[in-house]
């Protein structure tokens, strides 16, 4: 029975129960297949839940008396896994060595409940403990699940702000961090004023509140209070600083005198300005006066106030820190009296047709009272009104009418008086009219943008009005003295006159001059040039003198592109002309219409030039008539031509000589027709290779470094300059030929010298010898010979006669008669000649003088 039920346990252990959770909490169901002991047992189940803390201790109950057996498992939340934890199968408790992952774990003597001390997180899930009783009987078995809550305390929260320091009328967030704790927790935000009065702000579940349109009454001292079911704990407190401002200042003065304008002090008295305005941090002061910075600080204190410290004075706080700023200004007045004199002029009035007479007191406080005298009948005295008194300050105007009411050069007087002078001072002015008349001229600016007309009438009093009239309503109003019509450039009509009139108050009528201005005109030489092509040419263009000065002249090509200095192009220019030179002609690319252009501040003028560049006539035709190889190694050509139907020297400066690459030549074996041809094809035609020849007297040439093995196709091109004639017919080169007269020739003449050369010597032979050979010598020198004196030619022929012999120079003692060959050569030949005394030329022994002397002569001809 035992053994059973405890297979029972163990299988159980094995299932896998499945966990799903409702508000919040984990639950366990029981297995979804019930377990059978036999037909009529049946098992109880029993839930619990059981909080605990972590670290701290809670016992887990198994019923209420001990079973005989029971076991302790463990299933974490969201997982599957049973794990055993403790079991007593009737020996004891055996503690598992996973009950350490849960805490302290110990089983409470006398029953199956556990005690685990220092509850560790892991601890929170579902024990079920299996309990079996009356195992001897009729078993009984109980399922206790123990549903354990660990709760953690919270741990002491602490306080994020998003700002520390907010500005006034931003949005910030608060934020109360935890390290630890188990919810729900409640928080609640406290705030402390200065004065140490707290407040709650704002409480909820929620750890962080949102704080809108924060202002200057928020800042204080901040903490956060954090409660759960376990404990509360309140963090430190964090300073909130607001910033904000500064405001509008407050300027207090002393000492204090207000006017309708503002403030008032009298001159050499203090003055002291006090400004303060709320913010934090607190403002930084910036003093101006009249928008010039004059001091930092809240207080400005003038120890002597001036009359020049009059005017607007303002307090400028800062917040350095959010860099805003506030501003307010108040107006001082010193009162103080006039400085100097008074100050009278003449002014043009009612458009030039009449007289302003103005006195002038500037400074002052209240203004002085200022008087004209004179011949003042008909003059209209006039108040000064509140614009006027801002440009002349304190003062006073009289109208006279001009023309001859008032005369040239008279003189008025003005009196002037203050309360704080104890006498009056006066000034004058005088009126004239310009001494000279108007003058006009006209200039251009720089850069060519614009055209000036000026016109200036110097000198009187009042100045002149000056302005000026002109065609199309290019006119301009009138001004003082000078005027500067400004038109632009390119803009001014040409051969209109533009007027300009000068009015002054003393006359009646109006004074002019006048400009009349004209475009550039452009002038050439010739209007169309023709030249033969190779050749430079140069085109021209002159500027005809004009009141206005033209821009500088400009010469287009006839593609209408602007003319620069280039290889192609040259350019010669002053002010007033421009030449254009065309280097190498070309009739294709140079032929056509050039423009010359230029423009002043009135009008542009252009001039075509039209440019004619005609070809060279064709040169005479070539023929072509020798082309031969000048050896057999065929690597070079001779080749003569001659030209058709001229008579005298001239229509051509050169000639192209063309030679093309036709076939290669078979080989010393010959080759077949049809090897031939598919050699020819291969190869097929090449292009012509030229030679340029610049010597029109040439007539012929050698073309060198031929391969031997190609043949070649030669024809010559006469040129004209850059016309090309047609070209004459091809020539092949012919083989040259195989002349053996040259060598034949050659030898004969080497064999002729060289048998006079015997013969000379066989004669001196015959002379020297005559005693042993007297018939041959009588033959052929005669009987007379013995009376004869013998000639000696040569050094070497020198013999000394003896009584009974002849002897050599060289004292030779042989027997026999010695015969002395000189060596000779010829210069005019190559061959090789040498003469080879056989065995029968030798001298015959004594005693055999009347045997004839047998000579062999041998001639070797060599050539080539």
């Amino acid at each position: 029975m035992v053994a059973k039920l405890l297979g029972l346990a163990f299988l159980y252990l094995t299932a896998s129960p499945f966990a799903f959770t409702a508000h919040g909490n984990p639950v366990y169901p029981v297995p979804t297949s019930s377990v059978k002991i036999n037909p009529n047992w049946e098992v109880v189940y029993q839930d619990t839940d059981v909080y605990g803390v972590v670290n701290k201790a809670v016992i887990l109950e198994c019923g209420t008396t001990v079973p005989d057996i029971y076991i302790w498992s463990f299933t974490k939340p969201g997982t599957d896994a049973i794990k055993a934890v403790v079991y007593n199968l009737g020996k004891g408790p055996r503690i598992q060595q996973f009950a350490e992952t849960l805490g302290k774990l110990t089983i409470i003597s006398n029953s199956a409940a556990v005690s685990i001390e220092k509850l560790l997180l892991a601890a929170h899930g579902l024990f079920t403990c299996q309990a079996f009783y009356n195992i001897d009987k009729e078993p009984i078995v109980y399922y206790y699940y123990v549903h354990l809550t660990v709760r953690v305390p919270v741990s002491k929260p602490y306080l994020l702000l998003s700002d520390v320091s907010p500005v006034e009328g931003s949005t910030m967030w608060m934020q109360c961090n935890l390290e630890n704790g188990t919810g729900p927790i409640q928080y609640v935000w406290q705030h402390e004023t200065r004065s140490g009065n707290i407040t709650v702000v704002a409480q909820g579940s929620s750890s962080a509140i949102n704080v809108t349109d924060i202002n200057r009454n928020h800042t204080g001292w901040y903490r956060c209070v954090a409660t759960n079911a376990v404990n509360s704990e309140s963090s430190n407190r964090l300073w909130l600083d607001t910033i904000f401002g500064p405001d509008i200042p407050r300027i207090d003065v002393t000492p204090y005198s207000i006017t309708e304008r503002g403030y008032s002090a009298l001159e050499r008295e203090t003055v002291s300005l006090m400004c303060q305005a709320q913010s934090n941090p607190a403002s930084q002061y910036v003093w101006f006066y009249n928008n010039s910075q004059v001091y930092s600080g809240p207080q400005f204190t003038i120890t002597k106030v001036l009359r020049m410290h009059t005017g607007d004075y303002a307090c400028l706080a800062q917040n350095t820190y959010l860099n805003t700023r506030s501003k307010k200004t108040i107006s001082l007045t010193v009162y103080y009296p006039p400085d100097g004199s008074p100050s009278c002029s003449v002014e043009p009035a009612l458009n030039h047709t009449a007289l302003k007479l103005l006195c002038t007191w500037p400074g002052g406080f209240p203004s002085p009272s200022l008087d004209w005298t004179g011949d003042l009948e008909n003059a209209r005295k006039i108040q000064a009104d509140t614009e006027q008194q801002s440009n002349v300050q304190s003062g006073t105007a009289i109208l006279l009418p001009s023309g001859n009411l008032t005369s040239n050069n008279t003189l008025f007087r003005c009196m002037g008086s203050h309360p704080t002078l104890k006498q009056s001072t006066e000034c004058g002015t005088r009126t004239y009219i310009p001494p000279a008349e108007p003058v006009c001229f006209a200039f251009v600016t720089n850069n060519q943008q614009y055209l000036m007309l000026s016109c200036s009438w110097d000198g009187g009093a009042p100045k002149a009005l000056v302005w000026w009239e002109g065609p199309g309503g290019q006119s301009k109003g009138g001004q003082e003295n000078s005027n500067i019509l400004v038109l632009r450039y390119g803009t001014a009509r040409s051969g209109k006159p533009y007027t300009c009139y000068a009015k002054h108050p003393l006359l009646m009528e109006a004074k002019s001059c006048r400009l009349t201005l004209e475009a550039p005109v452009l002038l050439t030489q010739r209007r169309v040039v023709s030249v033969y092509e190779g050749s430079d040419v140069q085109l021209t263009c002159n500027l005809r003198a004009n009141y206005l000065p033209a821009k500088e002249i400009t010469w287009f090509n006839n593609q209408g592109i602007d003319v620069r200095d280039t290889p192609k192009y040259m350019l010669l220019r002053t002010t007033g002309w421009a030449n254009l030179t065309v280097r190498d002609a070309d009739e294709m690319q140079d032929s056509g219409e050039y423009r010359c252009s230029t423009s002043n501040a009135v009008g542009g003028a252009e001039i075509n030039v039209t440019l004619v560049v005609k070809k060279h006539p064709m040169p005479p035709n070539a023929t072509l008539i020798r082309a031969t190889y000048n050896s057999p190694k065929r690597t070079e050509v001779e080749l003569e031509w001659q030209l058709d139907g001229v008579e005298e020297k001239g229509g051509w400066t050169g000639f192209h000589l063309e030679h093309q690459w036709v076939s290669e030549r078979p080989n010393r074996r010959g080759s077949s027709n049809e090897s031939q041809l598919r050699m020819e094809e291969r190869i097929g035609p090449q292009d012509w290779q030229r030679t340029i020849i610049q010597e029109p007297d040439a007539r012929s040439h050698t073309v060198r470094g031929l391969t031997p093995t190609v043949t070649y196709q030669f024809r010559i091109i006469p040129i004209n300059h850059r016309t090309i004639g047609h070209p004459s017919p091809t020539k092949t080169p012919a083989e040259p030929r195989h002349n053996m007269y040259p060598a034949v020739i050659g030898a004969g003449i080497g064999g002729m010298l060289f048998a006079a050369i015997l013969t000379v010597l066989l004669l001196i032979f015959i002379i020297r010898n005559r005693h042993n050979n007297p018939r041959l010598h009588d033959m052929l020198f005669g009987l007379q010979h013995s009376q004869s004196r013998e000639n000696i030619n040569f050094p070497e022929d020198e013999m000394f006669r003896g009584s009974e012999g002849i002897e050599d120079i060289g004292g030779s003692s042989s027997p026999g008669p010695a015969v002395s060959i000189p060596r000779a050569s010829s210069p005019l030949t190559t061959s090789h000649l040498s003469a080879t005394p056989t065995p029968s030329s030798q001298a015959p022994p004594p005693g055999e003088d009347n045997e004839p002397v047998s000579v062999t002569i041998t001639v070797k001809a060599t050539g080539s």
